[in-house]
């Protein structure tokens, strides 16, 4: 199965050619249907069937818009030659809202979320790293490999769109993550949450924003997982992941209390770890274009805070009120084993994030240029987020004209 799992994923990510990335993409479905419904909790057949029902309903849309480029771009499936066909208006804005919905359940953006937190739930501990440390990135590569490049000016006019979306996520996955009272389904939600910084830094179509939305894609696959590794250690000491069922677990694993200590922090973005470097990035790629985004989006931030916070003062502090916390033990060797690599990733990111970002300078300077040379999708962009006020104003004049008119109306009346 993690063969399977390997294959699909290393497909994706590397096939040139549509019909091979379609037939990875695909297989990845089944190895990890197969991971939650046969290794799952107590509701894993729901959770399974809900995963791979909501895949499988983008993919067959995503399968069409592959097929339409195929047929209107010279019946090839090469991903290179397609980029460099000009296909019309009309072509790139079906194909790009039938890519979207397939990239956006994957991602996943509000609202194609919804299977993403009963997956986490009642996935073992290895399907949650996966789908948190690899397969959400999928939906993310597809927008920078297929959509940005392959359909500019459909994605310059979905630009609003997308931002209301992504911002909406951000703040909908917070508020939601700082509510629950089951560790693996906060981290779930808060995968929604930080999630939609990356969507928020591509669709900036700004250098920092594109750079920012690649390294917070790594940034969240080395930190999401480390955390769902963190709950998975105290669920096979405990067999809860109920908040509540803790409390005073540093004094028994005070090790572990330190690594999670750093994976909290590194979550919620402190300066030093990695999640700050990717989430400032994309903030201020955002901000140099749509500052009104990227306000609303810092809000998420904050909330991040106080949902990983008041997490880790509950199971970590406080007194011991649970007699099964008293026989706990702290870290064995194969959990130092498997935590230390994702704690140096961590720091070094963090602390010295240069060579991660220099491997990326070219081609993302050439993936905005591209995208930008849509002078017509462009100008109305600038039209709908520019303009805003002018159209305000105009509504405003004619609510305000409006007893002139109708006394002008009067007068052709009564003559």
């Amino acid at each position: 199965m993690p063969c399977w799992s390997s294959t699909g994923m290393l497909g994706t990510f590397v096939a040139l050619d549509f019909f091979l990335f379609y037939l990875f993409w695909e297989s990845m479905l089944i190895p990890m249907y197969i991971i939650i419904g046969v290794w799952g909790g107590a509701r894993k057949l729901y959770a399974a069937m809900k995963f791979f029902l909501y895949t499988l309903a983008g993919s067959v849309l995503m399968l069409i818009a592959i097929l339409a480029l195929y047929f209107a771009g010279g019946q090839t499936f090469d991903v290179l030659t397609l980029q460099k066909v000009k296909f019309a208006a009309d072509m790139q804005f079906w194909c790009f809202w039938a890519f979207f919905v397939a990239f956006a359940i994957k991602v996943p953006m509000f609202p194609f979320h919804t299977w993403l937190p009963d997956a986490h739930v009642e996935a073992p501990t290895a399907g949650s790293v996966i789908l948190a440390g690899i397969l959400l990135k999928m939906g993310a590569y597809g927008f920078l490999r297929f959509s940005l490049p392959m359909l500019p000016e459909a994605t310059m006019n979905a630009i609003p769109v997308i931002m209301w979306l992504s911002v909406i996520g951000i703040i909908y996955g917070a508020l939601v993550a700082l509510v629950q009272p089951d560790m693996k389904k906060l981290i779930a939600y808060s995968s929604v949450s930080h999630m939609g910084f990356v969507t928020l830094g591509i669709f900036a179509l700004t250098p920092q924003g594109l750079e920012g939305a690649i390294l917070q894609m790594v940034n969240h696959g080395i930190v999401t997982g480390a955390l769902f590794l963190c709950v998975g250690i105290v669920y096979d000491r405990m067999h809860t992941r109920q908040i509540a069922d803790y409390g005073g677990v540093v004094k028994k694993m005070p090790a572990y209390a330190a690594l999670f200590l750093l994976f909290t922090m590194a979550s919620i973005g402190l300066p030093g770890t990695n999640g700050f470097v990717g989430e400032f990035l994309c903030l201020l790629g955002a901000f140099l274009k749509f500052k009104f985004f990227a306000v609303l989006a810092t809000t998420g931030i904050i909330l991040g805070a106080a949902y990983m916070l008041w997490l880790y003062q509950r199971v970590i502090f406080g007194e011991i009120t649970n007699h099964h916390v008293e026989e706990m033990k702290d870290l064995s060797g194969r959990e130092w084993l498997v935590l230390i690599p994702l704690v140096v990733l961590t720091l070094w990111i963090g602390v010295n994030p240069g060579p991660w970002l220099d491997v990326m300078h070219e081609s993302v300077k050439h993936l905005v240029e591209h995208v930008n040379h849509a002078p017509a999708a462009a100008t109305a962009v600038a039209d709908q987020l520019n303009h805003a006020p002018a159209a305000a104003a105009a509504v405003a004049d004619q609510v305000n004209h409006a007893p002139a008119a109708a006394a002008a109306v009067a007068d052709v009346v009564a003559h």
